[in-house]
């Protein structure tokens, strides 16, 4: 292939055959594609018909995998986790995986453009997914945590790393003049009108995303060992008057 003729984006790289030829359509190859795509374009640019192009078929053709868009985010989101799970756990201690379960998961969903909010409001039945969750809680169950506090516990695993990561990827994208600014934040507040916020601004404006959500990985964490194994008080829906 000429130089001419090459691919000049990641997506349209990842469509085609080392020969040029548009390769044969299918789901895991769309999946790679629009993974490829969101990393060139982001989110929001990602549409059924520039995925299309990208592949070099007609936006009907998409349709024979994906119904939808949103089937196609569940499909990406459940190809983010495929590496989770590849490395053994570190040790026996059930804290100690819990937590390298979340920086895994954390490290998943950085390792693509906007991958929490890929990942947000899926609900895959894939092997990745659901090997993963099977995983949280099978770590938890072996420590003595009642079922159903195992299934509680792996959700505010999950919940976290994923609200986390959703504002740390996007404090990275908001453009200098936007309301993450630290400048802007430092000037509206001053120690006379907030006395207590003032003196951690540096907390607030770090930049050390990783550190935040290490602390507050270990808080859940150190949480779920002072309630201990065994079952926790009943839980309602509604909070206390």
């Amino acid at each position: 292939m000429s130089a001419a003729s090459t691919p000049s984006s990641p997506a349209a790289r990842a469509a085609v055959t080392p020969r040029g030829r548009p390769p044969k359509l299918d789901q895991a190859r769309t999946v790679e594609v629009a993974l490829a795509l969101l990393d060139e374009v982001g989110l929001d640019a990602l549409t059924m018909r520039r995925l299309a192009e990208a592949m070099d078929v007609r936006a009907g053709a998409l349709y024979r995998y994906f119904a939808t868009k949103h089937e196609l985010l569940t499909a990406m989101a459940e190809a983010l986790l495929a590496d989770c799970l590849e490395r053994p756990l570190p040790s026996a201690d059930w804290s100690e995986c819990l937590g390298e379960l979340a920086h895994r998961m954390r490290a998943a969903l950085l390792g693509r453009r906007d991958g929490a909010r890929v990942y947000a409001g899926t609900h895959s039945t894939g092997s990745h997914t659901l090997g993963f969750a099977d995983t949280l809680i099978g770590v938890l169950r072996e420590a003595d945590f009642a079922p159903d506090d195992a299934a509680r516990a792996a959700l505010a695993v999950v919940h976290f790393t994923l609200g986390h990561t959703l504002e740390e990827q996007a404090a990275l994208q908001v453009a200098g003049d936007g309301p993450a600014d630290p400048d802007r934040l430092r000037a509206a507040v001053t120690p006379a009108q907030y006395p207590h916020l003032a003196p951690v601004l540096p907390v607030f404006t770090s930049p050390d995303f990783a550190a935040h959500f290490t602390f507050g990985l270990r808080l859940l964490i150190e949480g779920l060992r002072a309630t201990g194994p065994g079952p926790m008080p009943p839980t309602t829906g509604s909070r206390a008057a």
